[in-house]
């Protein structure tokens, strides 16, 4: 039975959708630049994908605060409008022949902070418009829609790239941020901002750690923050050895690399559109732990990897496999996460999440890079798919998801002032 949604959430879902088929269009865009255009090595350009990681994450740490205590709409606009510049800067420099890594890289660390702060804010706005009974529905088609743009998005882009190179598919990124700020302005009706306690300027200390206090203090949370940064973690290390190992090493067209990570991601639009199903017939742990423990296994498989249609067919199988357990992992996990979060916090714990979880993974690119260095990328891929099988061991049990969720300060309210419960991209 299908599920109307609230107004408005249609031209939310709208601008979704089409900075998400931006982004996935100019997959693998900037190391492709990096490599064939830059020459630059694996080192650089995992340095690449972790440098813009840290510092967009320390950079966008405190602004959570700032975030909750603002209307959302007018934040998702401005840093849509951020990215769209930062994007845009790139097929610009290469017409003018300026392109260089450094400037690379002064995107990715632009257009990554501003991700964070847009995903906080329309996290917490998703949640004061959904009903917290409609809150596993709306994910589950923000969820599918990201996987049907990651199954079309890549191999489009790789067409694109193989006739008229990769700045192209980065001007369709940059494109899709000016759309997706159009469709949040027709957005209609109540905004949300969280009353600071006190007047003040910028964001008070205290502020800065509570969203990571909140997620310390309940044991759901904290697992699930601990499994998804680590698995997260572990999987986006090995999307930069990818590039290398396929593009540079395996010598694999364009349209190839796009095919094999945007085929299995029909995978991920099935799981998504089953996730609510399964919990309804299972029970919301239970397809938490099978999905979040097959999720694990799969990524070994990328060790078999090999040149030629043997090769591109075992990443086919292998991300398939994977993408469609987390297309069915990752509406549960998101909802919980908002559920057990009360409205005012809401901005801060996602932005709080999303910059540890960030810090993570530029770590573990870093480590994965020179791990690669020293002894190849399918090597170093092997390492990382080894080590996921140990992180189902931090889902949470049973009995931390059936605790009483902690921190909730108001009871859902009708009309205006509800309060629901959200996750972001």
């Amino acid at each position: 039975m299908r599920v109307r949604l609230e107004r408005g959430f249609g031209w939310l879902w709208s601008s979704y959708a089409v900075s998400t088929y931006g982004t996935w269009i100019a997959f693998g865009a900037f190391p492709l630049i990096a490599v064939r255009e830059l020459h630059a090595s694996a080192f650089a350009v995992s340095l690449l994908e972790a440098a813009g990681l840290a510092v967009a994450a320390t950079v966008a740490f405190p602004l959570g605060p700032w975030v909750e205590h603002r209307a959302k709409r007018p934040v998702m606009i401005a840093t849509d409008l951020v990215r769209f510049a930062a994007t845009a800067s790139v097929p610009i420099a290469h017409v003018l022949g300026l392109l260089t890594y450094g400037h690379l890289l002064v995107v990715s660390v632009v257009s990554g902070t501003a991700g964070i702060a847009f995903s906080a804010a329309s996290g917490a706005y998703l949640k004061h418009l959904v009903r917290g009974d409609h809150l596993l529905v709306a994910n589950g088609r923000f969820e599918g829609t990201n996987w049907v743009a990651t199954a079309a998005g890549p191999p489009l882009g790789g067409a694109l790239t193989g006739l008229l190179g990769p700045v192209v598919t980065v001007t369709a990124d940059a494109l899709s941020y000016l759309l997706s700020a159009l469709g949040i302005l027709r957005v209609r009706g109540t905004d949300v901002a969280t009353p600071r306690d006190r007047a003040g300027t910028g964001p008070r200390g205290a502020d800065l750690l509570r969203g990571w206090r909140f997620i310390r203090r309940d044991r759901a949370l904290i697992r699930l923050f601990l499994n998804s940064a680590l698995v997260g973690g572990l999987i986006m290390a090995t999307v930069p050895l990818l590039s290398v190992l396929l593009l540079g090493q395996y010598h694999f067209p364009a349209w190839q690399y796009g095919l094999a990570f945007g085929v299995p991601a029909l995978g991920g639009f099935v799981g998504a559109r089953l996730s609510a199903r399964l919990v309804t017939r299972y029970g919301r742990h239970r397809v938490l732990v099978v999905s979040g423990r097959l999720r694990s296994l799969f990524p070994l498989g990328l060790a078999f990897v090999r040149p030629g249609v043997p090769g591109l067919l075992t990443v086919i199988v292998v991300e398939g496999l994977l993408i469609t357990c987390m297309g069915v992992f990752n509406p549960i996990h998101a909802t919980e996460r908002l559920r057990r979060t009360p409205a005012d916090h809401t901005a801060q714990v996602l932005s709080t999440w999303s910059a540890l979880g960030k810090l993570l993974q530029a770590a573990l690119m870093v480590v994965w890079g020179v791990l690669a260095t020293l002894t190849g990328p399918l090597a170093a891929i092997t390492v990382s798919g080894v080590l996921l099988l140990a992180t189902p061991l931090l889902l949470p049990g049973r009995k931390h998801l059936s605790a009483p969720e902690p921190g909730r300060v108001a009871p859902l309210l009708p009309g205006k002032e509800r309060r629901c419960s959200l996750r972001p991209r």
